[in-house]
């Protein structure tokens, strides 16, 4: 009867270290990591079990300006995981000035969410300057429930973050079976292992440019035969997918089986083809086929 349940939603700038974080935190890789800004782009739950209470964590698009129409979008998702939210995480990496932090208060000055803190990459500076940079914060300490230091490399500061979080976490039966990671679905997260390894394959603009269908997954025992399409705006974009003498592609497709064969447990069997669909990312329409559908 102690039991708590409640939806954390995960929010910063892009490349704060967001998805990398969660991953630390449930013990698996499910949500899609870059070292390139503006990866994920849709909500993702992530479910963790501390003790008797229930985290769903929602990994959200970075917070960023409205510029493209796919990128509004992905600012509207973090916006509406944040409003559904009974608390959520700004993700900051400790190097960063208050800009984004900041920005973050003007964006919820309507409508304040609870929030905590959390100060990421504390790996990679000295403990002088994690210090100073918790000093930096004190002048906000009224609009946070708390301040944690994180390496999500390292895990240092999970089981503070994870205390703290279930402090402010309502009363509540579990919403999901204590068994499960996620709310996504298979299918979901092969898209999300293959569009990974585009951003880590590709530079420049092909992999804002790009998107994955998944047209087909047949489940085995042992083996997942996986069908999926890359979708691009250009044909010279699908020449340099595909590559010299497919070199490409095969290492695209290499590094997003090696990515779902770890997630899965099994072997898989992928199949990649590239497709051009002329301004896709810039069609309101096309973007609601790719399941970004608009508020």
């Amino acid at each position: 009867m102690n039991q708590r349940a409640g939806f954390v939603a995960v929010v910063g700038r892009p490349n704060a270290g967001k998805s990398s974080l969660l991953n630390t935190l449930v013990g698996e890789k499910l949500a899609m990591v870059s070292k390139k800004a503006q990866a994920t782009r849709k909500r993702m739950n992530v479910i963790v079990m501390h003790g008797e209470v229930q985290i769903i964590f929602v990994d959200t698009p970075g917070l960023h300006e409205k510029e493209k129409l796919l990128n509004r979008f992905m600012l509207e998702e973090a916006l509406k995981a944040m409003g559904d939210a009974d608390l959520a995480l700004f993700v900051a990496p400790v190097t960063d000035d208050l800009a984004s932090y900041e920005k973050f208060l003007e964006l919820t000055a309507s409508k304040p969410i609870p929030h905590i803190v959390v100060l990421n990459k504390i790996d990679q500076v000295s403990n002088a300057a994690i210090l100073a940079k918790i000093a930096q914060y004190g002048k906000y300490q009224d609009r946070f429930l708390a301040l944690i230091p994180f390496s999500a490399r390292k895990g240092v500061g999970k089981e503070d973050l994870l205390d703290t979080i279930v402090k402010h976490l309502p009363e509540h039966p579990w919403l999901y079976d204590p068994e499960f990671l996620t709310t996504s679905t298979v299918r979901e997260i092969y898209r999300e292992l293959i569009r990974e390894s585009i951003f880590e394959n590709l530079s420049e603009e092909i992999p804002y440019e790009s998107d994955v269908i998944i047209e087909k997954v047949d489940e085995g025992v042992d083996i997942d035969r996986v069908y999926a399409t890359i979708v691009t705006e250009k044909e010279t974009q699908k020449r340099m997918i595909i590559g010299k003498r497919g070199g490409t592609i095969k290492r695209v497709g290499r590094d997003a089986r090696h990515l779902m064969e770890r997630f899965s447990g099994k072997r898989i069997h992928l199949d990649l083809h590239v497709v051009v669909r002329k301004g896709w990312s810039r069609n309101k329409k096309a973007l609601e086929e790719f399941g970004y559908v608009f508020s």
